[in-house]
């Protein structure tokens, strides 16, 4: 038998190693909307725009995420206007992999990816 405690989760946070922390910083700011939470240095920096939070650790030696192939996919962030946030990331630049289409599963989604090939489906329910 499980057992479930009483504990709630909170909001939620992403870790991603990256091989150049300053041009993902500003992939995040400039192209994904995201403002910085941290002061600079130290190796790390965290992201943040509503709920979601992306802390990003300095790991040059690290494997690219773009070599992992489907295992690069690190997150789904639902959002209540889909084909707005993908026309705001694309006209700023985002790297978009694949446009808004609707799925059998009852969502709207697309992905966009950061220049490491970390990949991230957003999407909203479909009623």
């Amino acid at each position: 038998m499980t057992t479930t405690s009483t504990a709630s989760l909170q909001s939620f946070s992403f870790v991603l190693a990256v091989p150049d922390l300053k041009t993902s910083v500003a992939y995040f700011r400039d192209a994904l909307g995201f403002s910085l939470a941290w002061p600079e240095g130290g190796g790390w920096q965290q992201v943040q725009r509503g709920g979601v939070r992306i802390m990003l650790g300095h790991c040059p030696e690290a494997i690219r995420p773009s070599a992992t192939g489907d295992h690069s996919y690190f997150g789904y962030l639902n959002v209540d206007d889909v084909d707005a946030l993908y026309d705001e990331f694309t006209a700023n630049g985002a790297i978009i992999l694949q446009p808004p289409t609707d799925r059998p599963h009852g969502m709207r989604e697309f992905t966009v990816a950061t220049p490491d090939g970390h990949r991230m489906m957003i999407g909203q329910e479909v009623y």
